[in-house]
Protein backbone atom coordinates (compact mmCIF):
# COMPACT_ATOMS: atom_id res chain seq x y z
CA UNK A 1 0.00 0.00 0.00
CA UNK A 2 1.54 3.26 -0.82
CA UNK A 3 1.50 6.16 2.15
CA UNK A 4 2.50 9.51 2.46
CA UNK A 5 4.38 11.86 4.74
CA UNK A 6 1.64 13.28 6.80
CA UNK A 7 1.94 17.15 8.19
CA UNK A 8 0.75 16.02 11.68
CA UNK A 9 3.50 13.72 13.54
CA UNK A 10 2.10 12.92 16.82
CA UNK A 11 4.13 9.64 17.94
CA UNK A 12 2.98 7.33 19.93
CA UNK A 13 3.34 7.03 23.64
CA UNK A 14 5.42 4.51 23.81
CA UNK A 15 8.25 6.27 22.81
CA UNK A 16 8.86 7.33 26.56
CA UNK A 17 7.86 4.60 28.89
CA UNK A 18 6.79 5.75 32.51
CA UNK A 19 9.23 4.08 35.04
CA UNK A 20 8.17 3.25 38.39
CA UNK A 21 9.99 5.61 40.08
CA UNK A 22 8.42 8.37 38.27
CA UNK A 23 4.63 6.24 39.11
CA UNK A 24 5.35 5.70 42.58
CA UNK A 25 6.08 10.45 42.65
CA UNK A 26 2.87 11.04 40.74
CA UNK A 27 0.66 8.84 43.48
CA UNK A 28 2.56 10.21 46.50
CA UNK A 29 1.59 13.72 44.42
CA UNK A 30 5.20 15.05 44.08
CA UNK A 31 5.15 18.28 41.92
CA UNK A 32 8.55 17.51 40.32
CA UNK A 33 6.95 13.59 38.98
CA UNK A 34 4.18 15.60 37.88
CA UNK A 35 6.56 18.05 35.71
CA UNK A 36 8.41 15.54 34.25
CA UNK A 37 4.97 13.29 32.98
CA UNK A 38 3.68 16.74 31.27
CA UNK A 39 7.37 16.95 29.68
CA UNK A 40 6.85 13.51 28.45
CA UNK A 41 3.21 13.14 27.27
CA UNK A 42 1.76 16.87 26.64
CA UNK A 43 2.45 17.12 23.11
CA UNK A 44 0.87 13.82 22.43
CA UNK A 45 -2.52 14.31 24.54
CA UNK A 46 -2.98 17.37 22.53
CA UNK A 47 -2.61 15.80 19.34
CA UNK A 48 -5.12 12.76 20.40
CA UNK A 49 -7.67 15.45 22.30
CA UNK A 50 -7.36 17.57 18.65
CA UNK A 51 -8.92 14.25 17.22
CA UNK A 52 -12.22 15.56 18.77
CA UNK A 53 -11.51 19.31 19.59
CA UNK A 54 -10.20 21.73 16.71
CA UNK A 55 -10.48 24.98 18.99
CA UNK A 56 -6.31 24.90 20.10
CA UNK A 57 -7.25 26.91 23.22
CA UNK A 58 -9.66 24.21 24.45
CA UNK A 59 -7.43 21.64 23.85
CA UNK A 60 -4.82 23.10 25.95
CA UNK A 61 -7.34 23.87 28.83
CA UNK A 62 -8.76 20.01 28.83
CA UNK A 63 -5.26 18.58 28.74
CA UNK A 64 -4.04 20.79 31.40
CA UNK A 65 -7.34 19.96 33.59
CA UNK A 66 -6.73 16.03 32.26
CA UNK A 67 -3.36 16.74 34.62
CA UNK A 68 -4.94 18.15 37.58
CA UNK A 69 -7.65 15.22 37.25
CA UNK A 70 -4.40 12.71 37.24
CA UNK A 71 -3.73 14.51 40.49
CA UNK A 72 -6.77 14.04 41.89
CA UNK A 73 -7.43 10.24 41.12
CA UNK A 74 -3.43 9.49 42.25
CA UNK A 75 -4.66 6.92 44.68
CA UNK A 76 -5.41 5.12 41.66
CA UNK A 77 -2.17 4.85 40.10
CA UNK A 78 0.05 1.61 40.54
CA UNK A 79 3.76 1.78 40.72
CA UNK A 80 4.12 -1.13 38.16
CA UNK A 81 1.16 -0.64 35.79
CA UNK A 82 1.54 2.60 33.17
CA UNK A 83 -0.55 5.77 33.47
CA UNK A 84 -1.25 5.79 30.19
CA UNK A 85 -4.32 4.24 30.27
CA UNK A 86 -5.74 6.69 33.22
CA UNK A 87 -4.74 9.87 30.87
CA UNK A 88 -6.62 8.16 27.79
CA UNK A 89 -9.24 7.95 29.60
CA UNK A 90 -9.79 11.44 31.20
CA UNK A 91 -8.61 13.33 28.01
CA UNK A 92 -11.27 10.99 26.15
CA UNK A 93 -13.79 11.49 28.74
CA UNK A 94 -13.60 15.43 28.86
CA UNK A 95 -13.37 15.33 24.65
CA UNK A 96 -16.63 13.29 24.46
CA UNK A 97 -18.47 15.16 27.67
CA UNK A 98 -17.62 18.60 25.46
CA UNK A 99 -18.97 17.18 22.68
CA UNK A 100 -22.01 16.38 24.14
CA UNK A 101 -22.19 19.39 25.84
CA UNK A 102 -22.37 20.96 22.84
CA UNK A 103 -25.32 18.78 21.42
CA UNK A 104 -22.40 17.24 18.54
CA UNK A 105 -25.06 14.31 17.79
CA UNK A 106 -22.58 11.52 16.36
CA UNK A 107 -24.66 11.05 13.36
CA UNK A 108 -23.70 14.74 12.17
CA UNK A 109 -20.22 14.15 12.89
CA UNK A 110 -18.81 13.29 9.38
CA UNK A 111 -15.44 12.47 8.55
CA UNK A 112 -15.97 14.10 4.81
CA UNK A 113 -16.95 17.72 6.92
CA UNK A 114 -14.08 16.64 9.07
CA UNK A 115 -11.46 15.87 7.24
CA UNK A 116 -9.24 13.12 7.43
CA UNK A 117 -6.56 15.32 8.11
CA UNK A 118 -7.08 15.29 11.94
CA UNK A 119 -6.46 11.35 11.82
CA UNK A 120 -4.13 10.74 8.81
CA UNK A 121 -1.45 10.35 11.44
CA UNK A 122 -3.07 7.08 13.24
CA UNK A 123 -2.37 5.14 10.02
CA UNK A 124 1.22 5.37 10.81
CA UNK A 125 1.75 5.48 14.51
CA UNK A 126 3.76 2.28 15.41
CA UNK A 127 2.59 0.87 18.06
CA UNK A 128 4.59 -2.66 18.47
CA UNK A 129 7.07 -3.77 20.89
CA UNK A 130 4.56 -1.99 23.45
CA UNK A 131 2.92 -4.67 25.77
CA UNK A 132 0.76 -2.88 27.92
CA UNK A 133 -1.35 -0.73 25.29
CA UNK A 134 -4.56 1.45 26.02
CA UNK A 135 -7.32 0.71 24.17
CA UNK A 136 -7.60 3.61 22.35
CA UNK A 137 -4.04 2.31 20.79
CA UNK A 138 -5.03 -1.09 20.18
CA UNK A 139 -8.06 0.56 18.44
CA UNK A 140 -5.86 2.59 16.36
CA UNK A 141 -3.40 -0.23 15.51
CA UNK A 142 -6.31 -2.43 14.60
CA UNK A 143 -8.10 0.25 12.47
CA UNK A 144 -4.92 0.26 10.75
CA UNK A 145 -4.54 -3.19 10.02
CA UNK A 146 -8.38 -3.11 8.99
CA UNK A 147 -7.66 -0.88 6.24
CA UNK A 148 -5.09 -2.99 4.83
CA UNK A 149 -7.28 -5.95 4.81
CA UNK A 150 -10.02 -4.21 2.75
CA UNK A 151 -10.96 -5.45 -0.75
CA UNK A 152 -8.36 -4.08 -3.01
CA UNK A 153 -10.37 -1.59 -4.51
CA UNK A 154 -12.16 -0.31 -1.77
CA UNK A 155 -8.42 -0.11 -0.52
CA UNK A 156 -6.87 1.94 -3.02
CA UNK A 157 -9.66 4.44 -3.25
CA UNK A 158 -9.81 5.18 0.93
CA UNK A 159 -5.61 5.60 0.86
CA UNK A 160 -5.85 7.80 -2.54
CA UNK A 161 -8.82 10.10 -1.25
CA UNK A 162 -8.60 10.14 2.69
CA UNK A 163 -5.13 9.08 3.36
CA UNK A 164 -3.32 11.20 1.29
CA UNK A 165 -6.26 13.77 1.05
CA UNK A 166 -6.70 13.41 -2.81
CA UNK A 167 -10.11 14.89 -4.43
CA UNK A 168 -12.40 11.73 -5.61
CA UNK A 169 -12.58 13.73 -8.86
CA UNK A 170 -9.11 13.48 -9.01
CA UNK A 171 -9.46 9.82 -7.99
CA UNK A 172 -12.17 9.15 -10.36
CA UNK A 173 -10.28 10.13 -13.20
CA UNK A 174 -6.80 8.71 -12.50
CA UNK A 175 -8.54 4.74 -11.89
CA UNK A 176 -10.71 5.62 -15.05
CA UNK A 177 -13.91 4.93 -13.23
CA UNK A 178 -16.89 6.85 -12.57
CA UNK A 179 -17.31 9.70 -9.51
CA UNK A 180 -20.18 7.85 -8.25
CA UNK A 181 -18.19 4.44 -8.29
CA UNK A 182 -15.51 6.30 -6.25
CA UNK A 183 -17.93 7.12 -3.60
CA UNK A 184 -19.73 3.79 -3.84
CA UNK A 185 -16.37 2.18 -2.68
CA UNK A 186 -15.53 5.09 -0.36
CA UNK A 187 -19.03 3.95 1.52
CA UNK A 188 -18.48 0.23 1.61
CA UNK A 189 -14.83 1.09 2.89
CA UNK A 190 -16.32 3.07 5.69
CA UNK A 191 -18.79 0.46 6.62
CA UNK A 192 -16.77 -2.36 6.44
CA UNK A 193 -14.42 -0.76 9.17
CA UNK A 194 -16.86 0.29 11.10
CA UNK A 195 -18.70 -3.21 11.35
CA UNK A 196 -14.96 -4.87 11.96
CA UNK A 197 -13.97 -2.13 14.62
CA UNK A 198 -17.41 -1.78 16.36
CA UNK A 199 -17.23 -5.89 17.33
CA UNK A 200 -13.59 -5.96 18.18
CA UNK A 201 -13.80 -2.43 19.90
CA UNK A 202 -17.82 -1.81 21.43
CA UNK A 203 -16.08 0.07 25.02
CA UNK A 204 -15.36 2.74 22.37
CA UNK A 205 -18.18 2.44 19.66
CA UNK A 206 -18.63 6.33 20.39
CA UNK A 207 -15.61 7.09 19.17
CA UNK A 208 -15.65 4.58 16.08
CA UNK A 209 -18.95 6.10 15.15
CA UNK A 210 -17.41 9.51 15.32
CA UNK A 211 -14.06 8.51 13.15
CA UNK A 212 -15.79 6.59 10.89
CA UNK A 213 -19.33 8.11 10.40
Amino acid sequence: MKTCAFFLNCGAFHDTMIDQSLNKGLKNGEPSSYDLLYSLTAARLKNYCHIFIKDQVLVEDLVQNAYVKLWEKRLLIKPDRSVESLLFTIIRNQCLNHIRDQKMAVESFSLDEYSWSELQHLYQIDFSGKEDKTLEEQLFEALKDAIDQLPERQNEILVKCKIEGRRQQEVADELGISLKAVEKNLAKAKNNLRQDLLVRFPELSLLILMMLS
